[in-house]
Formats: structure tokens, sequence, C-alpha cells
């Protein structure tokens, strides 16, 4: 195969995507064993900075979208304050609770940190009881990230729980 500044430029992406998906996508994932004549001249869609990954699954979704709909209330882009979109995706006990660690001034109580994340990606990890468990890795610009685990239930999506821990 004939590597170009646009063939790597792809394989790039494709290899950064691939990374946000986690392990068990890369080993999915196997590469052709020849490649079209004309594989110069395709080029990968390049990610937008700040975009979600979605991960396909209507649990990850959610995360993803309740992320990019608070995110931009927090930085005043939205006509929604921050807590009224954790009113619309997340429980009332949550909500109340993320009320709480919200008046100690370390850490946003939904980002677990002081900054806003530059990018993110959610993954559903797994279902249990009616009940999903999505990772979601937010990124920042210095390069680096954290893992904040949602529980969401399946029937409504609602967003249950959110923390450093996986709940199952």
């Amino acid at each position: 195969m004939i590597r170009t500044p646009t063939t790597r430029a792809a394989l790039a992406a494709a290899t950064a995507l691939l990374a946000l998906a986690g392990p068990a996508a890369a080993a999915r994932a196997t590469p052709p064993q020849t490649a079209p004549a004309d594989a110069a001249t395709v080029v990968a869609p390049t990610p937008v900075i700040g975009a979600p990954v979605r991960a396909g699954t209507p649990a990850a979704d959610r995360v993803a979208a309740f992320l990019e709909a608070y995110r931009a209330a927090v930085l005043g882009q939205s006509d929604r304050t921050p807590r009224q979109v954790r009113g619309h995706y997340l429980s009332a006990h949550l909500n109340h609770r993320l009320d709480a660690r919200a008046q100690q001034p370390e850490a946003d109580p939904v980002f677990r940190a002081q900054d806003v994340p530059a990018h993110w990606a959610a993954q559903e990890v797994g279902q249990e009881k009616g009940f999903a468990s999505v990772r979601l890795t937010e990124s920042w610009g210095d390069g680096s990230g954290r893992d904040v685990w949602y529980a969401v239930r399946l029937t409504d999506l609602r967003i249950l729980d959110l923390g450093d821990e996986p709940a199952f």
C-alpha cells in the first residue's frame, strides 16, 4: 500500500477512534489484506474537536447527549442552566446529590474536574437487570483524562448515578 500524507492522516484518525472505542473494538477490527487501487484518494472524515464519539447504544448515546448539553450550559452556549440540563437527564435523587457536591469548590459535580473537557467518548460496557453501565472518557487539551461511570435505566434512559467507579 502506498502511504501518502492523506492515507497517513486517515490511518491516524482511524487509530484515534479505535483507541477511544477501547480494546474490544480494536480486537474486532482487522485491517484489509489488500488495498484498493484508489486507496490513496480515500479520505476518512476527521472528528470534530469537542464532538462526542457516539457508541451506538441508546444508553451510551444518552450519556453523550447529556454531557454535550451540560457542557454547552456550563460554557454559556445554551439557553438552559447546568441545573436545568441535569434535571432533564438525571434522576431527582442524583440531581440532589450533585447540588450538594456543587457547593464544594474543588470540581464540577458532573465533569469531576475544575475544567470543561475538550473531548469525550461514551461506551456501554454492560447491562444488568434493566440497567446499563456506561463509561464516559473525558479528555482535556493538555492530554489528561479521566473516566466517569454512569448507570442508566434502560426503560426510560434516565441517568441514575455517576461516579468514579462502575456501578456493576
